[in-house]
């Protein structure tokens, strides 16, 4: 009862407009002065150990590695490459821009930083090319997703660390999941262009146009094999590779390509700050209540509740899970749901043999699908307010996109060997 009371004071005052992070203060302060479920000082606690943990230093680190690259040329060399591979499809410009997200993703790590790369140079062409507005937005929306699968995903290094997960075999477990999404998505968008009448860009595939795409992108292409190749060779841990990944996004825009100024730079930090702030302000709340709600016993209680209701059954406890993540995911952002949600649906799924890594796949899936399904859907509002397009007009037109992700992770649920094979 206590931790049903918490919640919902927590949703009351998000509903309201309260922010994230004061409404879990809030939600927790109301347990410990009210209920008696713990006192102020273990929610300080809980908060100041949330933050106290060398892992986490890697989640601003990308992040910024992320920003570092997107302004520094990275963006437009991926992009470049990917229309030399496909461009010339039916819906070339949709396929570019599909696989443009995929390239950029091992890069940022974000599915919105992803979203507005890409989106920012790719909608323009397209509309340029007669695509529909809508449906160039509604595509690169869906698209974006893979930024939070392919490796190094934030989502993956928070997932990681709020259930002791290697976030190294998370890394690699991603690889063959973004890969099927950017397919399906693919195909979607195949059959859309052609009855659409979308025509490729009417340049032919040359070698020497493509080597030289290749040989102006390799530097973007090369951080993603450095970081998971340093991981897994030994080199350093998932933590340095955040700081490795940093250092070589400054190096590349700066020194290589030269698109980034010291000035441009400042600029970016005090964006980044400010952007930090926030996650900081979500994440050590977040981490506090999570650490209430074991107190109160829930894991188990949805633990004991699962195996009621599935009658034991690991095919039909997985798709409960899918449908409450679904659920989650259109009222929370990824960071929160990750750390309040993760170890206690883990903990109720391992009685049915499910491995910690698959789930982690599992869980970061679903809540790419609520980048784009409101009321959060981030994704929308980013692709939304660079064109002016209303979110539920935008949402309308990605539906097929949205399907595509509902198939992948369908696949992923229940066919855990695409996510474990490469770890194995």
């Amino acid at each position: 009862m206590e931790g049903l009371i918490i919640v919902a004071v927590a949703l009351v005052l998000l509903f309201i407009g309260v922010p994230v992070g004061i409404a879990f203060c809030m939600a927790m302060i109301t347990g410990a002065v009210f209920l008696g479920v713990s006192n102020v000082q273990y929610v300080a606690q809980g908060m100041y150990n949330g933050f106290n943990n060398l892992p986490i230093i890697a989640i601003p680190c990308f992040i910024l590695a992320g920003l570092v690259m997107e302004t520094g040329g990275l963006s437009k060399r991926l992009i470049n490459i990917a229309d030399q591979l496909v461009g010339n499809t039916t819906g070339g410009l949709g396929a570019v821009t599909i696989l443009a997200c995929l390239f950029f993703g091992a890069v940022s790590g974000s599915a919105p930083a992803t979203v507005a790369a890409i989106g920012g140079i790719m909608i323009p062409a397209m509309v340029q090319r007669h695509y529909r507005k809508d449906y160039a937005t509604g595509l690169i929306a869906c698209a974006g997703g893979l930024g939070v699968v392919v490796p190094p995903s934030i989502p993956f290094i928070i997932y990681g660390f709020a259930t002791d997960t290697s976030i190294g075999d998370l890394f690699i477990a991603g690889v063959i999941p973004a890969v099927i999404i950017a397919l399906c998505l693919l195909i979607v968008s195949y059959f859309m262009s052609k009855k659409a009448g979308y025509v490729g860009t009417g340049k032919t595939f040359e070698m020497k146009a493509f080597l030289k795409a290749l040989r102006e992108g390799i530097w973007a292409l090369l951080m993603p094999i450095i970081i998971l190749g340093g991981i897994y060779g030994g080199v350093f841990t998932p933590t340095e590779a955040a700081v490795v990944a940093l250092v070589y996004g400054l190096f590349v825009s700066m020194v290589i390509y030269r698109e980034l100024s010291f000035r441009g730079l400042f600029e970016l930090l005090d964006k980044f700050v400010s952007f930090n702030g926030g996650i900081v302000l979500t994440f050590a709340p977040a981490i506090a209540l999570g650490a209430i709600f074991a107190l109160l016993g829930i894991p188990k209680s949805i633990t004991s509740g699962l195996i009621a209701i599935s009658a034991g059954n690991k095919l039909i406890a997985l798709l409960l899970v899918n449908g409450f993540l679904l659920v989650v995911g259109m009222l929370l952002d990824s960071i929160t749901a990750i750390i309040i949600l993760a170890p206690m649906l883990l903990a109720a799924l391992q009685p049915f043999g499910v491995d910690p890594i698959h789930f982690g796949i599992i869980m970061t899936l679903n809540l790419a699908v609520g980048f784009v399904t409101p009321p959060v859907a981030a994704n929308l509002f980013v692709a939304s307010g660079m064109t002016g397009i209303p979110i539920e007009k935008i949402a309308r037109v990605a539906l097929p996109f949205i399907a595509a992700l509902f198939v992948s992770l369908l696949l992923m649920t229940y066919v855990p060997e695409l996510s474990l094979f490469l770890v194995r």
